[in-house]
């Protein structure tokens, strides 16, 4: 990796503290968004490619641990499924940092992600915003159940059955699972907002299995991919741990104000955040690509400024609701 060095300083370590508990409160209360935040922000910060898509990996392992915890204790983990999952998965994350490597080499690997992240962000932002108005959705991502549906009736033996009576094609899955590792090997995400509507309107899932299996699959994969790039010398810990320090509690934070702010009124604020940040990629691109500073600054200001903004709005919302909460028990008391 050209001398990168795996525990090189980063300066502003503070920062990043404080960034990875915006994108905690974000990602705990709308149990989508870490790697959102994280890849491509250290994209923005120039860091290479390679460091970027593994640290966005490390840091879906780190904050993946807890959830798989809670989920097996409540009996949530389809493992015979789950297992399936995790192997159709790595196989893709290693035939994706394959190509990344390969993409590196010939100097097209910062183009190329980039301008993934930027479909990736500007497509997920639409979908959650066309929810909030419209359909139905599995935590921030819509879905067409009767597409979905459709993958349930694929008859190609070996026919297996999980929970529920829920019964699928061995190779339909691992299919599926080896298209996003691939996806997760070249971007650094978890793959999670592709696999969860598959488990549960495809294969018919019940909804805390589905997101008790898909968490089981994202733990293990992005610990498998974290390992590979940890192995290449591609993830920047000292980035990363001071992330996920400050993610541990504004997860906390934000899974607990769920309880007090009704998400879907924050939904389109949320899809917002996504657009914005696809434009901050682009801007990005376009100013290493030409040499224009003004766009690089705008970059930086769109990216962290739009996580600020709404883990702030959050937790002034559930703050408020929480203490008219409180104030209203103890008037009846």
């Amino acid at each position: 990796m050209g001398g990168m060095n795996l525990w090189s300083f980063e300066p502003g370590i503070a920062f990043f503290v404080f960034f990875g508990f915006t994108v905690g409160i974000l990602f705990g209360f709308f149990g989508l968004g870490g790697s959102f935040f994280v890849t491509p922000a250290l994209l923005v910060l120039g860091h290479p490619v390679e460091a970027a898509v593994g640290s966005g990996l490390v840091f879906v392992f780190g904050t993946s641990i807890t959830a798989v915890v809670t989920h097996r204790r409540l009996g949530h983990i389809d493992y015979k499924l789950g297992g399936l999952l995790v192997a159709g998965m790595t196989m893709g994350l290693e035939v994706g940092k394959r190509v990344l490597f390969e993409l590196s080499a010939i100097g097209l690997a910062d183009l190329i992600v980039s301008t993934a992240y930027v479909g990736l962000l500007a497509a997920v932002g639409l979908f959650v915003l066309f929810d909030a108005r419209n359909s139905t959705s599995m935590q921030g991502t819509v879905v067409d159940a009767n597409v979905l549906g459709q993958i349930g009736t694929v008859q190609v033996p070996p026919m297996l059955s999980f929970s529920e009576r829920a019964t699928a094609s061995v190779w339909v899955v691992l299919a599926i699972a080896f298209a996003t590792g691939i996806l997760a090997g070249v971007l650094g995400v978890g793959g999670g907002f592709l696999i969860l509507p598959i488990l549960m309107y495809g294969l018919s899932l019940p909804e805390t299995v589905a997101v008790g299996t898909d968490i089981f699959q994202i733990a293990i994969s992005s610990g498998y991919g974290s390992f590979m790039y940890t192995r290449a010398d591609a993830v920047h810990l000292s980035v990363v741990i001071p992330l996920l320090g400050g993610s541990v509690f504004g997860a906390y934070l934000g899974s607990q104000l769920t309880e007090f702010v009704e998400e879907a009124k924050f939904k389109q604020y949320f899809a917002l955040i996504l657009l914005v940040d696809s434009v901050a990629v682009a801007s990005k691109t376009i100013s290493h690509t030409y040499g224009v500073v003004a766009l690089h600054v705008l970059s930086l200001v769109l990216l962290f400024g739009t996580a600020v903004v709404m883990s702030s709005i959050v937790v002034s919302f559930g703050t408020r609701n929480a203490l008219r909460e409180g104030d209203t028990l103890s008037k009846n008391n």
